[in-house]
């Protein structure tokens, strides 16, 4: 589930900055919170 909503948010992000709309923070914020949920995933996987 985790992966899903990172890469949905990757994908917005990516979106973000290719269409004319940016809002600035809000893409780069997009981008953090993928980032966050990755590596919550990977340690979550690491301690299983």
């Amino acid at each position: 589930m985790l992966e899903t909503i990172a890469i949905i948010l990757i994908i917005l992000w990516v979106l973000g900055l290719v269409s004319a709309y940016t809002m600035g923070g809000l893409i780069h914020l997009l981008l953090v919170i993928a980032v966050v949920v990755i590596l919550v995933r990977l340690i979550q996987g690491r301690r299983l």
